[in-house]
């Protein structure tokens, strides 16, 4: 089916599928958004580790549905610079308010690196809430977990916020030089207001331009879908993407965590995932890991 959106003699072949409405699905999601349970022994010690090194997970923390899988494997997402976020974004279970402590915790880095060597990790990934209470955005923690790790033989991929486009505290993150720089834009523009109101679009943009072309990192960027977005929009994202220097990008089914948060809107159909990862790979990013259950961090030691 060919869409010209807008009259502007931009047309795509948009997959046909039936796929479930939200209004309409029984019982629940559809069979494919079925995770797997956290089971086994590893997954016991991944959890056990953390706790001990008084340490916390996006994993746990935004209730991903991978989790279970992950642990499994002995993989783990680690989230520092505290669990509460100073911005309320509409779609995100991690709590929201003031952290306790504006001072950094400067052992943090010590006890992360050291968590991902007891754990045998290969590579390692490393996100953040966000600190906007700071002007340096906590990037120099982020910085000395790059530094502790590269120490260890790790790679390391990290997700970091845009730190209301402060140069200096990017620039304190780039120059630490992660084998994959990661920030994620989440959504279409057309849904900021709703979905990321304390965030900029253009913004997100100029962070990974700026990895990119200035100190020449690898770059990754992600998108939820199911928010009410439109193909077409997608697929302009994309462009986006591949214009700013994006090498790989992750795109995933949005999944409610709670009654307060935004609805889901659509259960995206496997098929226009699989179209999605064919689209953005014409247009030039170099790799799209694209699937219902996909999150910024599945299969990461796949996207050094």
């Amino acid at each position: 089916m060919a869409v010209d959106t807008e009259g502007d003699g931009f047309a795509l072949e948009l997959p046909v599928v039936q796929k479930p409405s939200v209004a309409n699905r029984p019982g629940g999601r559809p069979t494919w958004l079925r995770a797997k349970l956290p089971y086994g022994e590893t997954f016991r010690g991944i959890q056990q580790t953390i706790e001990d090194y008084d340490l916390h997970t996006v994993c746990s923390s935004a209730r991903c549905p991978n989790m279970g899988e992950c642990w499994s494997a002995g993989t783990a997402t680690f989230m520092i610079l505290g669990n509460v976020c100073t911005r309320g974004c509409s779609f995100c279970a991690v709590l929201t308010g003031r952290p306790e402590q504006k001072e950094l915790d400067y052992d943090e880095p010590r006890r992360v690196a050291e968590a991902a060597k007891l754990m045998g990790l290969k590579h390692v990934v490393v996100t953040s809430i966000n600190r906007d209470d700071r002007k340096d955005g906590g990037a120099p923690i982020f910085a000395e977990v790059i530094r502790l790790v590269h120490a260890q033989d790790q790679t390391i991929e990290v997700l970091i916020p845009d730190m209301k486009g402060e140069r200096s505290a990017l620039e304190t993150v780039f120059e630490a030089r992660p084998e994959v720089l990661n920030h994620n834009v989440e959504t279409v523009p057309r849904l900021y207001r709703r979905v990321r109101p304390q965030a900029d679009y253009q913004r997100s943009l100029d962070v990974i331009q700026l990895a990119k072309t200035e100190y020449g990192l690898r770059t990754k960027s992600g998108i939820m879908v199911g928010l009410g977005e439109r193909k077409e929009e997608v697929v302009e994202l994309m462009a986006d993407f591949a214009a700013h220097g994006v090498d790989v990008m992750t795109i995933g089914q949005y999944l409610q965590p709670t009654r307060h948060h935004l609805p889901v809107e659509e259960f995206v159909h496997p098929d226009v995932f699989a179209w999605y990862k064919e689209q953005g790979e014409a247009l030039g990013i170099e790799h799209v890991e694209s699937g219902p259950l996909v999150r910024s961090s599945y299969h990461a030691e796949r996207h050094v």
